[in-house]
């Protein structure tokens, strides 16, 4: 049975799922992963576009065919108001050592949530790797650990950063994404 978490940071929202995939659908996730193709092209903002970390990009048609989308849309829309379409579908790598910047996802004005899945066979809290939420006054509200298919939905206003992992880790931390805007 699937848990579910809600946060509040300064009005905007963050959902937590755990145990909303099982261990074989985690394993040919992170498998498929293991083989893909990764460049080092993502910038978390103009400002910081120097500083490039890996990902690799998935084209809107073929997400389509992720069977992660229909239960990402099922709990977004169960869960923040309006109905969502994507507009981009990525998976971040990240490695020890990585510098990665915190950011939002879309304007103040904007109604964007984003979704995170993280896919990784097993996790340790002191892999690091945690994903960080601010609030408005630059302050941490909120960390979160990248658990065996764990997905956050947020508000894309959320100032995060996602933790590159420390040098013990075992396994990489991937974290599958996909941006929604509300639909008009």
């Amino acid at each position: 049975m699937p848990i579910r978490n809600t946060y509040l940071i300064d009005n905007k929202r963050i959902e937590l799922f755990d145990l909303l995939l099982s261990a074989d659908e985690t394993e040919q996730y992170v498998t498929a992963l293991d083989g893909a193709a990764f460049t080092r092209t993502e910038i978390a903002g103009p400002e910081t576009a120097a500083t490039k970390h890996f990902v690799s990009e998935m084209p809107m048609a073929a997400l389509q065919h992720v069977p992660l989308l229909a239960k990402t849309l099922e709990l977004l829309n169960a869960t923040f108001a309006g109905e969502y379409a994507a507009y981009r579908a990525y998976t971040n790598l990240a490695l020890p050592g990585d510098l990665l910047y915190s950011h939002v996802d879309c304007t103040a004005d904007q109604r964007d949530v984003t979704a995170l899945w993280y896919l990784c066979r097993t996790w340790h809290i002191d892999w690091a790797g945690e994903t960080v939420f601010f609030n408005d006054l630059n302050e941490i509200a909120l960390s979160v650990l990248p658990k065996p298919g764990r997905l956050a939905l947020f508000d894309g206003r959320i100032r995060h950063a996602g933790r590159p992992p420390t040098r013990i880790a075992t396994e990489s931390r991937y974290t599958f994404a996909m941006k929604f805007q509300r639909k008009p």
